[in-house]
């Protein structure tokens, strides 16, 4: 909101209503002036961040979706050694079904669920473990932005502080010196 300067009733006895009124303008721009390229300025900054905060983003989903596809990898090459395995002691177990048809059959469904039972357990820990890791590092983003977020504002109140003060210092200065070369 913009700060409307006064000047005192003696200021305005002094130098008359023109030069006080053209005096007040003349701070009233100045101020706007200031205002405009902070805003301006901050913007700049606060684009520049979006973009590198969505390249960041952009950089983790591409290495996050490429260990996946890693991951998938080996688990189908994990998948495809099981299969051929387990093709391996099947043709196995077929030779020796043809002696023994009647006494094996128990043995090798019991031996497929147990290697059925180990799979699904295999696939569950992989499943579980990805889901650790990817609440985790959803986590540790989510803390780094609002840390990040939260350096940026008070980096930013301090900016506009210290902007202010030498706004300040830079009108009282302007007055003073106004002031001086009106009593000459």
């Amino acid at each position: 909101m913009p700060v409307t300067a006064r000047l005192s009733k003696k200021f305005y006895d002094t130098f008359g209503e023109e030069i006080a009124n053209e005096l007040v303008d003349w701070f009233n721009q100045v101020d706007a002036t200031y205002r405009s390229e902070f805003r301006d300025l901050f913007e700049t900054h606060f684009s520049r961040f979006d973009a590198k905060l969505e390249q960041r983003v952009a950089e983790a989903r591409g290495e996050f979706q490429e260990r996946l596809a890693q991951l998938d990898a080996k688990i189908e090459q994990r998948v495809a050694e099981l299969r051929g395995e387990i093709e391996e002691r099947l043709a196995q177990l077929d030779a020796k079904i043809e002696q023994r048809v009647a006494e094996l059959r128990g043995e090798i469904q019991e031996r497929l669920a147990q290697l059925d039972g180990k799979i699904e357990q295999r696939v569950a820990a992989v499943r579980n473990e990805l889901l650790e890791r990817f609440t985790a590092l959803e986590a540790k983003v989510e803390q780094r932005t609002a840390e990040f977020r939260a350096e940026l504002q008070t980096g930013l109140h301090g900016v506009e502080v210290r902007l202010i003060r030498w706004m300040f210092l830079f009108w009282v200065g302007s007055l003073g010196t106004t002031i001086a070369l009106l009593k000459l």
